[in-house]
């Protein structure tokens, strides 16, 4: 079966959907495996370590023998245009802001893999793209926070006084947040931490930060673990209440993101304006709208002599180890889904994950919420 990785479609992307130890992976099932020229040797990927597996290269893909197509990055609709009817696309796709999208790949018959739709289940971590790029993210915040503040994060004693540890202090204890915490903590910096999750309060605590509790009334979790949304008037009160927190750290990293819905505005301009100048702040969820009040995606603001970092891939920070996660998360899915006798992707819809993860299929959108999203949007 025929497996092509594509060049992104965005140039700016400089992560890839396929590394020489997923391509052997592959390969080792049956797949007769092809990319671009060049591909993957500013990471450091060389075209030696890709031909172990047979991986042939081309300047143009050959679109009428692809069979499954991978990549990272949101496609344009140019690019589906260019798909065969019955293609099996994998990818991250945003379906929640790209409804049109989505109604292109069902138009054409594209079964697509949506990456962000994996479960959360223990089965499916191998192959869970959100987590593993959420926690090289929540590293990199903390790299690029510690470059931009122009002090120290351990305490240092010198014979010229001591240098007390800087303050971090990290909104939302996911994947992306827990490594955050454990990263400042390996600098040496005194770290709190605030999620709406009580269950998370132990697993903060091991990694040696403090859990800051702040009461703004029923909160929880959904079944895929992630935090409830909350309402504008606890969105009020944890504001009121985290305004004393935030005001005394040196570095502030916000990382709350809901699937399908835009980042909660969590810290106010005031909040901004209450920190020390030459502070630090780290928005995650800059891409979807941002955390806090004044961020701009892919801008360094400052305001009151406090920096606001809103980059809108934090994961490429890190490119080469991004690419080699998201390359297992892709060739794990697609070894469960893999026939090993006929040498072949099947997609059993009976399968739990395969039918969770199958955004559209012969030409219907199969998941119901973005389906509604779908139809509402041409009501």
């Amino acid at each position: 079966m025929k497996v092509i990785v594509v060049k992104e479609p965005n140039d700016l992307e400089t992560r890839v959907a396929l590394s020489p130890q997923s391509a052997q992976k592959l390969a080792s099932l049956g797949a007769e495996l092809s990319a671009p020229e060049g591909y993957g040797e500013a990471l450091g990927f060389s075209k030696a370590e890709f031909e172990k597996s047979k991986l042939s290269f081309f300047h143009e893909p050959d679109w009428a023998s692809a069979e499954v197509v991978c990549m990272l990055g949101v496609p344009d609709s140019k690019f589906i245009d260019m798909l065969p009817e019955k293609t099996v696309l994998v990818s991250f796709l945003d379906p929640f802001r790209n409804p049109e999208l989505v109604k292109q790949l069902a138009a054409k018959g594209i079964s697509s893999l949506c990456m962000e739709l994996i479960p959360r289940t223990t089965y499916a971590q191998k192959m869970d793209a959100l987590s593993s790029q959420a926690s090289l993210a929540g590293y990199a915040a903390v790299i690029i926070a510690a470059d931009r503040i122009k002090k120290a994060f351990p305490m240092m004693s010198t014979p010229a006084g001591t240098i007390p540890p800087a303050k971090v202090f990290i909104i939302g204890a996911g994947v992306a947040g827990l490594q955050a915490i454990a990263t400042a903590k390996r600098l040496g910096a005194r770290v709190e931490a605030y999620d709406t999750r009580p269950v998370v309060e132990e697993q903060v605590q091991s990694l040696g930060a403090r859990f800051v509790k702040i009461d703004v009334g029923e909160t929880g979790q959904t079944e895929q673990g992630y935090a409830k949304a909350l309402t504008e008037e606890q969105l009020e009160l944890q504001r009121q209440q985290m305004a004393k927190f935030i005001a005394g750290s040196d570095i502030l990293i916000t990382t709350a993101q809901v699937f399908g819905r835009a980042a909660p505005r969590i810290v106010s301009k005031d909040m901004v304006e209450g920190m020390r100048p030459g502070s630090v702040i780290v928005d995650l969820a800059a891409s979807t709208g941002g955390n806090v009040e004044g961020t701009v995606a892919d801008k360094e603001v400052i305001i009151n002599g406090v920096k606001i970092i809103g980059l809108s891939n934090f994961p490429a920070e890190v490119a080469k180890d991004a690419s080699q996660m998201y390359a297992n998360n892709v060739a794990n899915l697609l070894e469960h889904a893999w026939n090993k006798e006929s040498k072949r992707l099947e997609l059993n819809l009976e399968d739990e994950l395969i039918s969770a993860v199958l955004l559209t299929h012969n030409g219907e959108i199969r998941d119901e919420r973005i389906r509604a999203l779908v139809e509402g949007s041409h009501a």
